[in-house]
């Protein structure tokens, strides 16, 4: 049976591995809509490619050319937040929903609200707006399912088991390209040392939070939403060959791990085809090549943000929206190379300083606090750029 799907942020790295999946076996499945932030080019593209009816851009600016690239074909052009909406919420079974940023949530939860089977690809949903994204979905009857390697590998590690069985989560950390830096050595990372990551291909922004082990700590938010394990049951292990995605402890002692190579297009099939598998063209793991696994625990005193974030999950309210803000907008400033590496976790924790612990009661008044964050730490930044 042939599977609609929805893919929201279709030029990016992850709508990109989606398409690519999608494109080898057209039996499987129907695109019926596209979007992008931008990229209409790109956009335009995928859309004859895969003969979407309906492509969405965020940007309204960029509708004319949208418009005007898909002259010819049976392919609605449409643009703005509505759009976005529609796409999520339109005849698609599944949504992929891999729009970076909280630009996401919107169309995300449009999409969790009527329902769907959701392949989650966006970080910020959970961590900015976990509680209102799991209850709306338990409201809907919504299935939501995870892209990102580490909760995939619970997910398919969990799969059959009941909760009860379950004793801790474990995630894995590559440890980022500064895994053995001393924190002084740190201070004077350049960001194109903090992007060149060991083992992932990934952009700038979420090269930059594995530097930091960041992207870990928003995993551990993301875990505690998707699983519903509190804090003290979630646990973060370095494994610099990054070949174990995660583990699941059980309560007589047992260990299920999943294994597989560093291509998102794994995890993605996962969701795409679940409950069922399907092939890949991934590169197959060959154990006695590997010859050894390594694993150790991670340092919270040289990476900070661990701590920051677990801090954030345990405090909970609005802990997480302070933080993700935050860090969003410290790691644009240290790729503009204006603050410093080791500034990223400081400015975090001052932003998490205002706090509240109140959980905001809509999309829109986490987007709102999310706005004011950015605003405050950017003004924050500016003062100090002038003082110096």
């Amino acid at each position: 049976m042939t599977r609609k799907i929805a893919i929201l942020g279709a030029t990016g790295s992850v709508g990109q591995s989606t398409l690519d999946l999608v494109e080898r076996s057209p039996e499987r499945f129907e695109v019926v809509a596209l979007t992008a932030n931008r990229n209409v080019d790109a956009l335009a593209d995928a859309a004859r490619r895969t003969g979407a009816r309906l492509a969405v851009v965020a940007d309204e600016g960029r509708y004319a050319d949208l418009a005007a690239a898909l002259s010819g074909t049976d392919c609605r052009a449409a643009a703005g937040e509505a759009a976005l909406a529609e796409a999520a919420t339109g005849e698609a079974e599944l949504v992929m929903a891999a729009i970076v940023g909280c630009a996401g949530l919107v169309p995300t939860m449009a999409a969790v609200e009527a329902g769907k089977t959701v392949a989650l690809a966006n970080k910020e949903a959970l961590v900015t707006a976990g509680s209102l994204m799991t209850d709306a979905a338990r409201t809907s009857g919504a299935t939501m399912l995870p892209v990102d390697s580490e909760h995939n590998a619970i997910f398919q590690c969990l799969a059959g088991s009941r909760s009860e069985d379950v004793s801790r989560l474990i995630l894995t950390a590559s440890g980022g390209p500064f895994r053995d830096w001393t924190r002084e050595r740190m201070a004077d990372a350049t960001p194109a040392q903090a992007v060149a990551h060991p083992r992932w291909d990934m952009g700038a922004k979420i090269s930059v939070d594995s530097a930091t082990l960041m992207n870990k700590g928003l995993e551990l938010i993301e875990a505690h939403h998707l699983f519903g394990l509190p804090s003290e049951r979630i646990d973060i292990v370095v494994h610099p060959q990054s070949v174990v995605h995660s583990l699941v402890e059980f309560v007589d002692g047992s260990m299920l791990a999943q294994l597989g190579s560093a291509d998102m297009r794994i995890p993605i099939a996962y969701t795409l085809a679940w409950p069922e598998r399907m092939e890949t063209p991934s590169e197959r793991l060959s154990l006695a090549d590997l010859g050894r696994l390594d694993f150790e625990d991670p340092d919270t005193e040289r990476f900070p943000a661990l701590r920051l974030t677990r801090e954030a999950l345990e405090q909970g309210g609005d802990a997480a929206i302070l933080l993700n803000a935050a860090n969003e907008i410290a790691v644009e400033a240290f790729l503009a190379g204006r603050i410093g590496f080791v500034e990223i976790a400081a400015l975090v924790e001052t932003a998490l300083e205002r706090a509240s612990g109140t959980t905001p009661a809509s999309i829109d008044a986490v987007i709102a606090l999310d706005r004011e964050t950015r605003t405050r730490v950017t003004d924050y930044i500016a003062k100090a750029d002038a003082d110096a």
